[in-house]
């Protein structure tokens, strides 16, 4: 059924050469239990005598626990594998020897499982997380105990499939169809809870903004990122309100991050001047006004562009540059608030728009 009858009838074929028909079926399988239990006390000793001496002597705790991991499954591997051959010597085709040895070996197969899971803890405790220490991102924890989790459904899911198709000759092709089966139903069932994780991961991989970073999406939210989370990233906008937007809506949407490659920002504002006024004086009053504030950067230096001439007025930008984007509406502010002042000293006129109306008769 499950049992692979190469060995034994080699070894017994050996021994029966040697010693004779008479007791060769006996002689083998002591031969076997007796070599197989020493090899099993040597690959204990190696494992605790030389690689456990060697991983403690690392820097690393990981090394250890993962030798430790692995010493007692290797010991139970080399003497379950001696015993299956006894039995098969013994008890060629017996029934009920296989389904006895079809169970050791399952209880073989379980306890490597366990090993590996607790290696992937070990793995993930030890390494992972430091590594993840480093980078600062809460999208980092985060990620962290799912992909263990998803490892550990891997590890736990393909290791009975082995057990099944391994040891008990099963045929796992139903297995695979019915939990591709349940894993489109979940999918139809959680679409926008899969799809917001999926905008998250995107998030976290291309990276187009960070916690700290101040940008503006599609629908003209401005605000400054506070979190990227796995379902969603949340914006404490300029009301100081927090925005919580699904990571599928901001993953597909037009982002402009203001922070990021640099946090100086360039700000304009612009302002018309009636017709007639003259255009040199309106240049140097604005430039004046834009180098005496603060907040406005002398390098790259402020300067007034004369933009259009428009329906109803000679149309000027002043163009500045600022440390953080965070100043841009003050600087706006201070900046309006001389213009209105300073054109009233030089008596500059700021038009409206004006329309005339003929009523015919």
């Amino acid at each position: 059924m499950f049992l692979n009858e190469t060995i034994p009838l080699y070894i017994n074929k050996f021994v029966s050469s040697q010693l004779g028909v008479l007791g060769s079926d006996i002689a083998a399988a002591t031969i076997v239990i007796v070599a197989s239990v020493i090899l099993a006390f040597i690959a204990d000793l190696v494992f605790e005598r030389i690689f456990l001496h060697y991983a403690a002597k690392t820097k690393y705790d990981c090394d250890d626990l993962i030798v430790k991991a692995l010493t007692k499954p290797i010991f139970y591997t080399v003497s379950f594998i001696g015993a299956f051959i006894a039995a098969e010597i013994l008890f060629p085709g017996n029934f009920a020897v296989e389904v006895v040895m079809g169970l050791l070996l399952t209880v073989l197969g379980i306890v490597w499982i366990l090993a590996l899971l607790r290696i992937d803890k070990i793995l993930f405790k030890h390494v992972f997380s430091s590594l993840v220490r480093k980078t600062d991102s809460k999208m980092d924890d985060e990620l962290l105990p799912l992909f263990k989790n998803i490892i550990d459904v891997l590890i736990v899911f393909f290791g009975f499939l082995a057990i099944l198709k391994g040891v008990w000759d099963a045929d796992i092709l139903p297995l695979f169809a019915s939990a591709g089966i349940v894993g489109l139903a979940v999918a139809f069932a959680a679409q926008d809870t899969i799809s917001q994780f999926f905008g998250g991961i995107s998030i976290y991989f291309d990276q187009p903004f960070k916690p700290g970073d101040r940008i503006e999406i599609d629908d003209g939210e401005i605000g400054i990122v506070q979190e990227v989370g796995l379902r969603s990233t949340r914006i404490k906008n300029l009301e100081n309100n927090m925005i919580v937007i699904p990571n599928s809506i901001i993953a597909n949407s037009k982002v402009t991050n203001y922070t990021s490659p640099e946090e100086s920002m360039l700000v304009k504002v612009t302002i018309g001047v009636a017709y007639g006024s003259d255009v040199q004086m309106v240049k140097d009053i604005l430039t004046r006004i834009a180098q005496s504030v603060d907040s406005v950067l002398d390098d790259p230096s402020p300067y007034v562009r004369f933009d259009n001439h428009g329906d109803f007025s000679l149309d000027f930008a002043i163009v500045m540059w600022v440390t953080h984007p965070g100043e841009k509406f003050s600087v706006i502010n201070e900046v309006n608030t001389k213009i209105n002042a300073e054109f009233v000293k030089a008596g500059i006129e700021i038009p409206f728009p004006v329309r005339t109306i003929i009523r015919q008769n």
